[in-house]
């Protein structure tokens, strides 16, 4: 019996180890690389509160297109990011149906995206972890 308990006790600690190297992962930042046409595209995708990526980071003085977008549910999600000294102002509400905004960051920084949302006095979309960030590095 207590050998039962021991094994079944290891293995749940196996598999949450491995959940929590899986999220690492998934919160390793993304840096965008620059197409061709010289653009930074990058795509965020929100959900139960998360956005995926959480950490994005492009160049200041190039161009950005960001696509947001939510995953499927009927809990509403926004994507905020107001940044004016770098240029950078998005406020919108999300859907399943991708939008695109374009900006160019002005200068370097680190600047939170977020989700606004809050349902009556329960805690923000943003308290529960709906944020990410956006790093801006200075152009070599």
């Amino acid at each position: 019996m207590w050998r039962t308990a021991r094994i079944l006790l290891l293995a749940l600690a196996a598999g949450a180890a491995g959940m929590g190297a899986a999220r690492a992962a998934d919160d390793a930042p993304v840096r965008v690389p620059v197409d061709a046409d010289g653009v930074q595209r990058v795509a965020i995708v929100g959900g139960s509160y998360f956005f995926r990526p959480n950490h994005v980071i492009v160049k200041a003085r190039v161009p950005v297109e960001l696509m947001v977008s939510k995953e499927a549910g009927l809990t509403p999600h926004s994507f905020e990011i107001d940044a004016p000294q770098a240029g950078i102002a998005v406020r919108t509400e999300l859907s399943t149906t991708p939008k695109t905004f374009r900006f160019t960051p002005a200068q370097p920084g680190r600047f939170a995206y977020y989700c606004t949302h809050r349902l009556l006095f329960f805690s923000s979309h943003r308290e529960r972890g709906m944020e990410g960030v956006l790093d801006v590095e200075a152009a070599p």
